[in-house]
């Protein structure tokens, strides 16, 4: 079975699959070695860490492609991808979906927003024509081979929740395979997108800590309806903390001997890493030496 098809038959499970967003193949590494059953490539996460940028758009579709190759290239897991709005028309979005398919992506994720695009927990929003965002979808549905097309709506934020509604009704006719409605504000919200489309399509919740959309229990938003739950910035917010602390331990004390507990040494990133087992395999291609060497 491959990847993309492990992926559509797990999220036929009544349990959530929680996928954490990562940004490199050292945070996919650790997201596997977690044992999660999926990771989530985050154009925000990448935008924070490849740019030292916010997530407003800037991100390109050969930078995204880039870092999914990396990815792919370590871990097996399903990796589902964050394409922003697919970096222009239809037929840009038919290069993004090939692109990204052949880079590894085992799930595509396509939003309606007008570039450049915002974080969905980010004022200022704009958003494409329903018929825009349809062509979009259809055109991504018919390049792809074996990945998933989610379709995602940013509408509740820019348009109101009814109008998010809707649009994510007709991107569902057009056949997507998931639906992600961004920024519900309130557990009845979160309900109610449950209640409409959580028998017809896996729905994904996105849990943004300190955002807009409550961050709930996966068991809690298995009831709701959600079959699939993202953690996509967490990393990179523990990872900014951590840094930023260290940092200024080290700049106060000179040394980093008062955050050893907080940090791995070079022996235990060596393990985690694989490097032994990476040096040994590699010792099969060395030349032999003659006898009397």
């Amino acid at each position: 079975m491959s990847r993309a098809a492990a992926l559509r038959e797990r999220l036929r499970r009544e349990a959530p699959l929680v996928a954490p967003g990562c940004y490199d193949a050292l945070t996919a590494l650790l997201v596997e070695q977690a044992g999660f059953e999926a990771a989530y490539l985050s154009g925000a996460s990448i935008a924070y860490t490849r740019l030292g940028r916010p997530d407003i758009g800037l991100v390109t579709a050969t930078e995204v492609a880039d870092v999914l190759r990396l990815v792919r290239e370590r871990v097996a897991l399903p990796l589902i991808v964050d394409a922003d709005t697919g970096y222009g028309n239809a037929l840009n979005v038919q290069r993004t979906v090939r692109g990204l398919e052949l880079a590894g992506a085992d799930c595509i994720q396509l939003e309606d927003q007008l570039a450049p695009k915002r974080c969905g927990h980010l004022g200022g929003k704009s958003l494409v024509s329903i018929a825009d965002m349809v062509s979009r979808l259809r055109a991504a549905l018919d390049a792809r081979d074996a990945a998933l097309v989610m379709a995602r709506t940013d509408a509740i934020a820019v348009e109101g929740f009814d109008a998010a509604l809707e649009r994510a009704e007709a991107y569902l006719a057009e056949g997507v395979d998931l639906l992600f409605v961004e920024a519900p504000r309130t557990l009845e919200e979160m309900a109610a997108i449950g209640r409409r489309f959580g028998a017809r399509v896996p729905l994904l919740a996105n849990m943004v800590e300190g955002g807009r959309t409550p961050v709930l229990a996966p068991a809690v938003l298995g009831g709701l309806g959600f079959r699939l739950v993202i953690h996509p910035g967490a990393i990179v917010r523990t990872l900014a903390y951590a840094t930023r602390e260290m940092l200024g331990r080290l700049r106060l004390e000179g040394t980093t001997e008062g955050e050893r507990e907080r940090m791995l040494d070079v022996g235990q990133l060596n393990e985690l890493l694989g490097t032994r087992a990476l040096l040994e395999a590699g010792r099969r291609f060395e030349p032999e030496l003659p006898p009397d060497a």
